[in-house]
C-alpha cells in the first residue's frame, strides 16, 4: 500500500523508498529543506528548489502524521481521545536506568536534527534538548525523548543524562555546565573551535562567547577521563554533502569548509568508533574519499 514502508525499516529501506507519489497526503515541514541522495550513504541531503517537498521533509511529515507507521514501529499514538499531545512518561529511578540512549545536545538546529532522524533510522533510542517541546513532538512524534528545561539546571541537567550511554554536541555550550558525565561512555562534539579561534575584527569580537564556550567544552570532556571524539570543522556550509570528497589534513580548517550534512554524517559514523582515551582531528570538504569510515578512525588515531 502506498505510504506504508516495509518491515523492518532501516537504512537501506529509506534511502531506496521512492519518494515521488509513493508517500502522500504530506505537507512539507521544512527545518532541514532536504533531499536525498540515495546512492552513497544515510545522511546525504541535497537543497530542493523545485517545489517539490524534500526526502527528509517527506519522512519526517510522514513520521508526524503516519498512525500506521506508528503501531508497526510499536510506537504509541501521539493523540489522545480528546486530541490532546500526550505528556512525555517520567523515567525509571537512576538505579534500574539502563544506559542505551544516545542525548543530542541541540534537537532544534538543522544539524541536530540531522543526527537525530539518522538514529531514528538506525532503531537508536534518543534523548534531545530542545527549545520547545511541542514542535519537537510534533516533529518527531514518540520517536524522541524531547526534553525542555534550564541547562543550568543541575536537576534538569541530571535528568537530561539519566539513561544516557552516548552524548553527540552538534553545537557548543551544554558540556561546560555539566558537573558530571559519570555513567556515559562516549562524547561526540562537533566543535568549529579552530574558526573562532581563526576569525578576527568584527567577526572575532562576535564569535568571542561561543569560542569561549567551545574551549570549555573541549576542556571539561578531556578532563572527564571518558572517551571523547572532537571533530573540529572548518566554516560550516549548505552545500551538497560528500562533494568531491575529504580533506583530513593538519590545519585544513583555516581555509577549508564542510557541509552541515557531512558534519551530521560524520557524528553518526564517530558514534560507532569509541577511542581507548580521545580522538581529536580536522576535517573539510576536499578529494579524499572515505570508504570505510571506521578504517579512517582507525588511521586518524594512529596519527594522533
Amino acid at each position: 500500500m502506498a505510504g506504508v514502508l516495509p518491515s523492518p525499516i532501516s537504512q537501506f529501506t529509506l534511502l531506496h523508498y521512492s519518494h515521488d507519489n509513493s508517500i502522500t497526503n504530506s505537507k512539507p515541514y521544512s527545518p532541514l529543506s532536504s533531499t536525498c541522495n540515495a546512492k552513497k550513504r544515510s545522511v546525504v541531503c541535497s537543497s530542493s528548489r523545485k517545489g517539490k517537498p524534500g526526502f527528509f521533509d517527506v519522512i519526517l511529515d510522514y513520521i508526524e502524521g503516519g498512525p500506521k507507521l506508528r503501531k508497526w514501529y510499536g510506537a504509541p499514538d501521539l493523540n489522545t481521545e480528546d486530541g490532546s499531545i500526550l505528556e512525555e512518561v517520567d523515567e525509571s529511578s537512576e538505579g534500574d536506568e539502563v544506559r542505551d540512549a544516545v542525548l543530542v545536545t541541540d534537537g532544534d538546529n538543522e544539524i541536530g536534527q540531522t543526527v537525530i532522524l539518522s538514529l531514528i533510522i538506525k532503531r537508536i533510542r534518543v534523548k534531545a534538548l530542545v527549545k520547545d517541546k511541542r514542535a519537537a513532538m510534533e516533529s518527531f512524534g514518540t520517536y524522541v525523548e524531547s526534553i525542555t528545561g534550564d541547562p543550568k539546571d543541575s536537576t534538569f541537567l541530571k535528568k537530561s543524562l539519566r539513561g544516557v550511554r552516548a552524548i553527540i554536541c552538534p553545537n557548543e555550550g551544554f558540556l561546560s555546565k555539566v558537573e558530571s558525565l559519570k555513567g556515559v561512555q562516549h562524547v561526540v562534539i562537533l566543535s568549529l573551535l579552530s574558526v573562532y579561534r581563526g576569525s578576527s575584527g568584527v567577526q572575532a569580537i562576535m564569535n568571542s562567547n561561543a569560542r569561549k564556550l567551545a574551549e570549555q567544552d573541549e576542556s571539561m570532556v578531556v578532563a572527564s577521563g571518558i572517551p571523547y571524539t572532537i571533530i573540529r570543522t572548518g566554516l560550516l556550509t549548505n552545500d551538497r554533502g560528500d562533494k568531491p570528497g575529504f580533506s583530513f589534513e593538519k590545519g585544513c580548517t583555516v581555509n577549508g569548509s564542510l557541509s552541515k550534512e557531512d558534519a551530521a554524517f560524520i557524528c553518526i559514523e564517530a558514534l560507532d568508533v569509541v577511542p581507548e582515551r580521545g580522538l581529536v582531528f580536522e576535517v573539510v570538504n576536499g578529494e579524499q574519499k572515505v570508504l570505510n569510515w571506521k578504517d579512517q578512525f582507525t588511521r586518524l588515531m594512529e596519527q594522533a
